[in-house]
């Protein structure tokens, strides 16, 4: 802040200026909570559901089950898993990536960026 002759402070950006300055601003990132907290029972028994899938996987192989049967509970729990996926990287968008929008900087930045990255390792599943 500067302060004028008369006084009185005024910003020393103007509004809507882009800066690397980060401002005091304490998100949920910044207290150590997750986007998906608020999901966290849903998606634990989401991945449970899951799980069983996996299981049931096993079991169709040790009682040797036609191959295209197994291969079509494959495509499922692979989709499960992917749609779980997708879940949790919209919640990362809407809070982690969000909050560090807020703050402002260079954490907006990383952000994106390890946004990116997640997007680029689920499309080469």
């Amino acid at each position: 802040m500067t302060t004028t002759e008369a006084g009185a402070e005024t910003p020393d950006v103007m509004p809507g200026e882009v800066t690397d300055v980060v401002t005091d601003v304490v998100t949920d990132h910044d207290r150590g909570v997750h986007g998906y907290h608020k999901q966290k029972d849903e998606h634990l028994k989401r991945l449970r559901r899951i799980e069983g899938q996996i299981r049931g996987l096993q079991r169709m192989v040790d009682e040797d089950v036609y191959c295209i049967d197994i291969l079509t509970q494959v495509s499922a729990s692979t989709k499960a898993l992917q749609s779980f996926a997708l879940q949790l990287l919209e919640e990362h968008l809407r809070h982690c990536v969000a909050d560090a929008a807020v703050k402002g900087g260079t954490e907006i930045d990383a952000k994106v960026e390890e946004a990116t990255k997640a997007i680029g390792r689920l499309l080469r599943t």
